[in-house]
């Protein structure tokens, strides 16, 4: 799933693209808004928050929309083959007369009134990427249920919005405990640390192609589907379980050495995983 930084670069790449700029084809390929017609209006800026994106048109119109595990927008020039997948996993297409933004797999895409975006990103906690940051408030969301494991309380976008299941592996790492330690054991000097050490992983990552952690190149992050490689600080072979509410759940990495604090039980362990697009990300 893209995380905060991916969606902050995708919604960079449509501004550039379409902002103060008029659209000569509009075309949303869901049922409830396949009649909506935004041609002949000025984009008026493309924006991110958390793991959604907002694109802004004159009229008080807002076209939101959410990757989720598959979804993607491309950007193309007028004269570029279309190359993010079969015409059929095509949602939206927004254009003008330079530029081509195709929305792919989205499984989230709805047109609503400026006015009431609140109704889709509202519940979201501060934008570790956004101009609503605040991380006393991030932490007081994070600890308000101090029974959650950890990584449970990481990924709930109404605590703070930005952190996927990479990040989510990677800062429990780096703080020293395990995804499913609960919240409230968190040694306050780690709880201190976690909202700007998030923020710091998420602004050094949201303009580079290749998601970095560890600051090595050729060896870009500490745990994520590197089960069950060995630990980069002390050679143990790393972990990876599956972690979830009962609704979804996620592969989880973790060193058992490196990392303090509770571990699933062996029946939930999984065998040696890799991660095949989420620490790469594309350009167009």
């Amino acid at each position: 799933m893209p995380e905060g930084d991916t969606v902050w670069q995708s919604a960079k790449r449509l501004h550039h693209a379409l902002a103060d700029r008029v659209l000569t084809r509009s075309d949303l390929r869901v049922p409830k808004f396949a009649t909506a017609d935004l041609t002949g209006r000025r984009v008026l800026d493309v924006t991110a928050r958390g793991k959604h994106l907002l694109t802004r048109v004159e009229g008080g119109l807002t076209l939101h929309s959410h990757l989720r595990m598959d979804g993607s927008w491309k950007v193309y020039a007028e004269d570029q083959r279309w190359t993010g997948g079969p015409a059929h996993q095509i949602r939206a297409i927004l254009a003008n007369t330079d530029r081509a933004a195709v929305g792919y797999r989205l499984p989230v895409l709805e047109l609503l009134r400026t006015a009431d975006e609140h109704k889709a990103v509202g519940h979201l906690g501060p934008d570790l990427l956004g101009p609503d940051w605040d991380p006393e408030r991030a932490l007081a969301n994070l600890l308000r249920d101090p029974a959650r494991p950890l990584g449970e309380a990481l990924l709930d976008q109404r605590n703070l919005a930005g952190i996927g299941n990479v990040y989510k592996s990677e800062l429990c790492f780096l703080l020293g405990v395990t995804p499913w330690l609960p919240v409230g054991a968190l040694p306050a000097d780690r709880a201190a640390q976690l909202p700007a050490l998030a923020k710091k992983l998420l602004e050094a990552n949201r303009d580079r192609p290749v998601r970095n952690t560890t600051g090595r190149r050729g060896q870009d992050l500490f745990v994520y589907g590197r089960a069950p490689r060995p630990c980069l600080r002390c050679r143990t072979s790393l972990q990876v379980a599956d972690q979830g509410d009962g609704s979804r759940e996620r592969p989880t990495y973790w060193c058992p050495t490196c990392q303090i604090g509770p571990a699933p039980s062996p029946r939930r362990r999984a065998p040696g995983r890799t991660h095949s697009r989420t620490s790469r990300r594309t350009t167009n």
